[in-house]
């Protein structure tokens, strides 16, 4: 190849993508996608936990040289965005760039490093190509456990919710780090499946670098930088570009959560838009709280930039460049930037919130683009850990998800999760995994918001006990006094409820012991409906009557309509 041919950062025209045309821009860019996608894959279909084979809670990403990412993957839990160049800001911090080499790779769960708390680990790779580090790879994935006090709402400091590591390397040159694969397996339940994922990461690691080492070669490019800063660019002016129809101006709105116990929390969103940027700020939201519903400032990031993409600029392929015109400030020390060592195991308990916070902003200026509250914002999340009939430990997450919220053209889709993704997986994998029976899983009539368009619906799970030994259940649930509110006169959805099947009811962000043959019963929210009920369209109201989507009591209570009236 002659040295014309050969691309390099210092022939590229800044002021036309760096060099690159359009099209090849855009083929380039989707290449980059692929790329990050297939090692994704890897990480999903080589992992022993069903919370990332089956639930999809993990992300891979692809950065420059300069730690900006480049490419996203479209596998995985798109709420991680813009977690993992600050994380490795943050661990190039205590392991200098010039200690990073080939074969290297550094993980941290530290949850102000990372994604908000203990059990999600991050792992990053140096990325060389010619014998010059030109990127990294990174990846974020969901343990199924990692020590403490299981994945739990109720403790009062980090040091109780499990092993905290500090960024250091797994593997060094390819080699084994033994003492901290023997530390982690010493604190951990299922020592197994925490290795074996973290092992996941490794692979998705190795077919990202040589899939990028291969994308080098056929664009022709020596390194990632003029192609990181080009899609940057481009990513920066789609985003810019939707902000600017909005108009001017400053939009708020608050919201209320159930808290702990009697102690309510509170969200207050401010949304200003100047030109083509937007500044969001939680000042006036709660302080943080003595226990493990705190979001740390960088979930709180992307929770917060993850909606508006959603909503502003939905077709674009997400990288660093796609949050330049964002900004976002909480107040140390509130339940949205908590001070150190709060807990914040189960932080997506407030910071799921946020979606619904920010779309009542927009809803005041582009309600259009903006959907009512969903009943999985926050997720009900449910952990079951005990022995097996085989003597062996078990630690199984269940994923589960209330309504997806109306819009201002459609209904919301049912048992569907947002702003997560997490998706339930297969039922036959999860009583695979544990001692436990799941009865049934159905639609909760009546549970999605009236409206003109309706919200999508609850749904209810029974699960039993079929351990011949107790199992310890830890709860995170919300939305039981405040469930999902509706948008423009949309109603509330139908609220989560938990009880057991002799009629008591455990606490909802607790941890409780099941005994064998007892059922637990959880009712999964419905979303809140858009725009007013009178507006909803008969042939609809009627479909969802004869669907089973409401019932004839339904019908009286949130359309004002009895069964005569819809026959007639």
């Amino acid at each position: 190849m002659s040295s014309n041919q050969q691309r390099s950062n210092d022939c590229f025209d800044e002021s036309s993508d760096q060099g690159f045309n359009a099209i090849e821009l855009e083929i380039l860019w989707n290449r980059l996608v692929s790329v990050v996608d297939e090692a994704a894959i890897a990480l999903q279909r080589t992992a022993f936990s069903t919370v990332v084979r089956e639930s999809n809670d993990f992300t891979m990403v692809l950065m420059d040289s300069s730690g900006a990412s480049i490419a996203d993957t479209n596998v995985g839990t798109p709420s991680f965005v813009g977690i993992l160049p600050r994380t490795l800001k943050q661990c190039l911090q205590a392991i200098p760039l010039e200690d990073w080499r080939p074969g290297d790779r550094v993980i941290t769960n530290d949850p102000w490093m990372t994604a908000g708390h203990v059990l999600d680990l991050a792992m990053l790779s140096p990325i060389f190509h010619a014998g010059k580090l030109i990127g990294f790879c990174g990846s974020l994935a969901h343990l199924p456990d990692i020590g403490g006090a299981l994945f739990s709402a109720d403790c009062r400091e980090v040091f109780e919710e499990g092993l905290q590591i500090p960024p250091t390397k797994f593997l060094e040159g390819d080699q084994e780090n033994a003492t901290l694969v023997a530390l982690i397996r010493s604190n951990v339940r299922v020592p197994d499946q925490v290795i074996g994922d973290i092992y996941s990461q490794v692979t998705a690691h190795d077919v990202c670098r040589r899939k990028v080492d291969e994308f080098l070669l056929s664009a022709q490019l020596t390194n990632l930088d003029a192609i990181s800063s080009a899609l940057q660019d481009r990513a920066d002016s789609a985003m810019r570009a939707a902000i600017e129809v909005i108009p001017d101006g400053r939009y708020c709105s608050e919201l209320v959560a159930d808290g702990y116990d009697d102690q309510e929390t509170r969200i207050v969103c401010a949304v200003t838009i100047v030109g083509s940027s937007l500044h969001i700020d939680y000042t006036g939201s709660s302080p943080q709280i003595g226990r493990g519903i705190n979001s740390v400032l960088n979930f709180t990031y992307a929770l917060s930039v993850y909606p508006l993409k959603c909503a502003l600029d939905p077709a674009t392929p997400r990288n660093e460049g796609s949050y330049r015109s964002i900004t976002v400030i909480a107040p140390e020390g509130s339940i949205l930037n908590p001070r150190k060592p709060a807990a914040c195991n189960a932080r997506q308990l407030t910071a799921h919130l946020l979606a619904g916070a920010i779309y009542k902003c927009l809803s005041q200026v582009v309600p259009d683009k903006t959907i009512a509250e969903s009943g999985t914002a926050p997720t009900l999340r449910s952990v079951y850990s005990g022995i097996d009939q085989h003597g062996k430990r078990f630690s199984q997450l269940l994923f589960g998800s209330g309504g997806m919220g109306a819009s201002a053209f459609k209904d919301g889709y049912s048992c569907t999760p947002f702003p997560t993704n997490t998706g339930s997986g297969s039922i036959e994998a999860f009583e695979a995994a544990a001692p436990l029976v799941v009865w049934r899983k159905e639609l909760v009539p009546d549970s999605g918001g009236p409206g003109q368009f309706r919200g999508g619906l609850g749904q209810e799970i029974e699960i039993e006990i079929a351990s011949s030994n107790a199992v310890q259940v830890s709860l995170m649930a919300d939305r039981q006094r405040h469930p999902p509110e509706g948008l423009l006169g949309g109603g509330p959805g139908a609220p989560v409820t938990i009880h057991l099947d002799d009629g008591s009811t455990p606490h909802p962000k607790s941890r409780s012991l099941l005994f064998p043959g007892q059922k637990i019963v959880l009712r999964y929210a419905g979303a809140g409906g858009f725009g007013p009920p009178s507006r909803r369209a008969r042939e609809a109201i009627l479909l969802d009557l004869k669907n089973g989507y409401v019932t004839r009591r339904g019908l009286l209570n949130e359309y004002g309509m009895d069964i005569k009236e819809t026959i007639e």
